[in-house]
């Protein structure tokens, strides 16, 4: 009796969805995916509301004249989704709060109902017969319409923060990616539904929602150009005695034609919105930067020999006033300033020159372009963490780092739905006799789990919080709040932003990045994950002491994946060279760069048939005879500017007073290595560092020697990324 009365229904509800017509169409209902019902209510209640439906235990569905799409359920459960409203804001007769099985069944019901409307009428041309890509942006939201979905408070509180300014990184929508997307400095705001604000869908926490889709929008917005009266940077909240339009109006508001943009218009996007203006910054420049450039310069002069504890004392001092001061990228650069002349008084293996020298040029850079977009130059006063909702995360592996004091493990994540990578640190303190390699660190447990568990597993919780430099940290909270799972076949589910399949066209599209001095200090912005179609060759090379692989991706682009030997994680190169000759090699993960004129990944993971391997945590001595890498050269322009920028690194090093006779001669060959490259500004720039030296002196040839060493700095970067003009990039005094 029970099949017979589901039977019956069945056909009741065939015999409804065929007969009734709705006069409006809910292309918003069409457009939501089980992917974007997912990220809407959770992927048990999804898999829940489809067994329904597919068991005909879903509901009779009809649309009502005014587009309200309504649901009566086995149960007796009325729901109903009006137009111009989200799920969340959507009638159900259950008792469940938020998005529940009902709103999620019902949706799916309609969509089938039009899928047998399309197949029963044969429209190839209907909704849901195909789905059309719609370039759109969200720039069309105007403050009304914002006000009208998300209330006055959500926008008095996104002024808020654009009074003190904040950046974000705009993706456009595309045939591959059709969702716009916001990546502001602790979120991600996606607008999955074309031309409708009520789905749009943000990793942050329940109560700042509405924030911070306003700030997308905002940010969408300045980057169009679409700015009048209510602009994200002459936003008017609406007054509190202000007609709130009617929710029909609102989406008669969200579905007038949308500016779309030109084929010339980037993809990927950075914009800053807001802030200080350069006036308002004076006293900030003048004050805590210009006591952080006070130190670079001595350390500059003195070299890295001189810094002893009072110095480090200083540094930290001036970490801290930059911090109070919400200049979070100067002071990230301090901080790795100490960090570096901690390893080199302890003889870590951390310490580079090279490193060392581009921190010194990154802060006067920074204090040169600060005027010209002090939000994006200087940092955000968004507050420090943002707490998210329930997010799952998938484990792309780990580094293990480290000096004679402590350890430490950064574990890096793919936060699927946000489309970006998170990193989560930990830190141990070592005692005297204590010296860890990375396969002994991966015993010990972080949220209960053995880290080698953790940095090859899915994780869900609900008590995560996110740093604008995109550091992760995750509490365990109460019981089965934070879940730890076997990875499984998560990184072949990952968006395109994470998941490589043509390495090449990634890279491009990242080309209209600002210069890496003067980007924000993002952790984890270079990690992805290649997909791999063939391991090539597999070689070490004894002199650099690293592994080196060519792999191809899909599209056929070359990646050379590079991994430089860690004395704290002896057996990691043995086991990555095994991992690579594997037969089957699914994918690796890294951090994805160019140097040298090719696409470098610095391998974290590598995926295969057998399961994940990460070299960090693997065991062994690094006794295993490895095959010899191929020998390469680098072309006369790599190779000129690597040169000048080792002897400038050498110079900082040893400090500009206390240079001695090979340093200056290796800096007048460089020069001349520059000139015969045809990179005469460059080359000028160090006869000019060299002149001012013996002219001078040291003090008069600090501003010298930050001239070349930004001028090449950014010269390399063009040159690796295949800008033009490379002879006269980058302006020193900008």
């Amino acid at each position: 009796m029970t099949r017979m009365t589901r039977t019956t229904r069945t056909t009741r509800t065939t015999r409804t969805t065929r007969t009734t017509q709705p006069t409006t169409l809910r292309t918003d209902l069409l457009a939501l995916t089980p992917q974007t019902l997912t990220s809407l209510a959770n992927r048990g209640l999804v898999k829940r509301a489809e067994k329904d439906v597919a068991a005909g235990s879903g509901p009779e569905v009809t649309v009502t004249d005014d587009g309200t799409v309504r649901g009566r359920f086995p149960d007796g459960t009325d729901t109903a989704l009006p137009p111009g409203l989200g799920l969340d804001a959507a009638d159900c007769g259950c008792a469940a709060t938020g998005v529940c099985r009902h709103h999620i069944g019902l949706v799916l019901a309609y969509q089938r109902m039009y899928q047998r409307t399309a197949e029963s009428a044969q429209e190839d041309d209907s909704p849901a017969a195909k789905a059309e890509f719609v370039d759109w942006t969200p720039a069309e939201f105007d403050d009304d319409t914002l006000t009208a979905a998300l209330g006055r408070a959500a926008l008095f509180a996104a002024q808020r923060v654009k009074d003190r300014g904040y950046v974000a990184r705009l993706h456009r929508p595309t045939a591959a990616d059709p969702e716009p997307r916001v990546e502001l400095p602790t979120c991600t705001v996606r607008f999955p539904v074309p031309h409708e604000l009520g789905y749009a869908l943000t990793d942050a926490s329940a109560p700042r929602r509405g924030e911070v889709v306003v700030l997308a929008a905002w940010a969408f917005r300045a980057a169009d150009g679409t700015d009048g009266a209510k602009t994200a940077d002459s936003a008017t909240i609406p007054a509190a005695t202000a007609p709130t339009p009617a929710p029909a109006q609102a989406q008669a508001q969200a579905q007038a034609p949308a500016p779309t943009a030109t084929p010339n218009t980037p993809r990927t996007t950075e914009v800053s919105v807001g802030g200080r203006t350069p006036t308002a910054t004076a006293h900030l420049i003048d004050g805590p930067l210009r006591t952080a450039l006070a130190l670079a310069d001595d350390l500059l002069l003195d070299g890295v020999q001189q810094a002893g504890p009072v110095f480090a004392g200083s540094l930290a001092r001036a970490q801290k006033a930059l911090t109070a001061a919400s200049l979070h990228w100067p002071a990230g650069a301090v901080a790795e300033l100490r960090e570096q002349i901690d390893a080199y008084a302890t003889r870590g293996t951390h310490y580079e020159a090279e490193r060392f020298a581009l921190l010194l040029a990154e802060l006067h850079a920074r204090h040169r372009a600060a005027g010209h977009d002090p939000v994006g130059v200087l940092g955000t006063k968004e507050a420090p963490e943002t707490a998210l909702r329930r997010v799952r995360l998938v484990a792309l592996g780990c580094r293990i780092g480290g000096t004679a004091r402590d350890r430490t493990a950064e574990t890096y994540f793919a936060h699927a739905e946000a489309g970006i990578a998170l990193v989560l640190r930990k830190r141990w303190e070592l005692t005297e006799d204590q010296s860890l390699t990375g396969h002994e660190l991966a015993g010990r447990r972080l949220l209960g789990s053995p880290l080698r568990t953790l940095a090859t597993a899915n994780v869900v919780s609900e008590h995560t919080s996110r740093a604008a430099d995109r550091t992760v940290s995750i509490s365990r909270g109460r019981i089965a709040a934070t879940s730890v799972t076997p990875l499984g076949s998560a990184w072949r589910e990952l968006p395109g932003s994470l998941l490589l399949r043509d390495t090449a066209a990634h890279l491009r599209d990242a080309d209209a990045r600002p210069p890496r001095l003067i980007r924000p200090r993002v952790e984890a912005e270079s990690v992805r994950v290649v997909e791999v179609a063939a391991v090539e060759t597999v070689g070490y090379d004894p002199a650099a002491q690293r592994l080196e692989a060519v792999v191809r991706d899909p599209a056929g682009t070359e990646i050379l994946v590079r991994a430089a030997y860690n004395p704290l994680c002896p057996g990691g190169l043995d086991a990555l060279a095994a991992a690579l000759g594997d037969e089957e090699v699914h994918g690796v993960s890294g951090m994805l760069n160019r140097a040298h004129g090719r696409i470098v990944l610095d391998p974290l993971a590598v995926l295969t048939a057998k399961g994940m391997i990460i070299p960090d945590l693997a065991p062994g001595e690094g006794d295993t005879t490895l095959a010899m890498a191929q020998a390469r050269t680098a072309d006369p322009i790599t190779a000129a500017l690597d040169s000048a920028l080792t002897a400038l690194a050498q110079a900082a090093h040893h400090g500009l007073r206390r240079l001695t006779t090979p340093a200056r001669t290796r800096l007048t060959d460089s020069a001349a290595a520059l000139r015969r490259a045809g990179l005469h500004t460059a080359a000028r720039l160090i006869r000019d560092l060299d002149t001012t030296l013996q002219r001078d002196g040291a003090t008069a040839a600090v501003p010298a020697w930050v001239d070349a060493q930004i001028q090449l700095t950014v010269s390399l970067e063009l040159h690796v990324e295949g800008a033009e003009g490379l002879a006269t990039a980058g302006n020193p005094d900008g």
